[in-house]
């Protein structure tokens, strides 16, 4: 299979699309120094892109965090991913739209003579955690740990904030696990490296409080969907210890969708009916 960088194609970049390959920003540019982006995943079913705008207004705020002017409005980005979603002739795929700091005048940590670009790239992509949908996906848990908000601006999806996910994620895949599962500063369960976690007791569900890490749109639709069917919610702090007593588990994420979980470290979970419920039901929703 050819690299990300060698396919045919086109990239929606700074306003038009261009050939694939040529699709190219300079090595000077900021963010590849100093993590000045922000970006969205987002998938399309049946040649719609599933909570589209909601991705659109994130992918502002999360500029505007970083202290990126955003060039475009959430009528235009949506027009850009429209555009190269029709280009890219998918029905089904995901969508990749990326902001950063791009070269200019500044080289060093301050960047605000420097323009602010933006791409729209749209690919295939199956199952992210592969055949862990039906088997339930094996979990490490990070020896990395998600940060106070004191430190980093949590709530938004930047570039930067992935470091210790792929450090992470390449260590729980030498160990032959799916993913791994961070605590937070405090100690308490927090998320996967690219995805929020939920579990299951008694009939009720469990899902760590969005206090230090982002607040998935993917998360936030499958709360709704349990809410909608009258399964009572907790949102709140969740210490390691209480996924003993915890009966199933799930993962969500745009890329993830709903990912049953088998194991997260030594403790274990059964891929239970409410678990392959909501996957089905999120699966009748994305393509409704």
């Amino acid at each position: 299979m050819a690299g990300y960088d060698d396919r045919d194609g086109t990239i929606w970049l700074d306003g038009k699309l261009v050939p694939w390959r040529e699709a190219n920003v300079h090595i000077l540019s900021h963010a590849m120094h100093y993590a000045s982006s922000v970006f969205e995943g987002e998938r399309a079913y049946n040649g719609k892109i599933f909570k589209s705008r909601e991705h659109s207004e994130r992918l502002i705020a999360s500029a505007e965090a970083l202290d990126m002017p955003m060039p475009y409005s959430v009528d235009e980005i949506e027009a850009a991913k429209e555009e190269a979603l029709k280009a890219s002739g998918l029905q089904d795929a995901y969508v990749r739209a990326l902001v950063w700091r791009g070269s200019g005048e500044d080289m060093g940590v301050a960047s605000a003579k420097n323009p602010v670009r933006m791409a729209v790239a749209v690919w295939p992509w199956g199952a992210y955690y592969g055949d862990a949908k039906m088997q339930g996906a094996k979990l490490d848990i990070a020896e990395w740990k998600r940060p106070s908000p004191e430190t980093i601006p949590v709530h938004a999806k930047a570039a930067g904030l992935y470091m210790i996910c792929t450090i992470s994620k390449h260590k729980a895949e030498a160990k032959g696990c799916s993913d791994a599962l961070f605590m937070d500063w405090r100690g308490y369960v927090a998320e996967a490296t690219g995805a929020n976690v939920f579990f299951v007791k008694g009939g009720e569900v469990h899902t760590p409080l969005a206090d230090c890490f982002l607040n998935g749109i993917t998360r936030q639709t499958v709360i709704q969907m349990l809410k909608d069917k009258g399964i009572t919610v907790h949102e709140h702090r969740i210490k390691p210890e209480e996924m003993a007593d915890f009966e199933q588990c799930w993962l969500t994420g745009t890329a993830a969708e709903v990912t049953p979980v088998g194991q997260i470290g030594d403790y274990t979970f059964e891929v239970g009916d409410l678990t392959r419920q909501i996957a089905e039901d999120y699966e009748k929703l994305v393509r409704s």
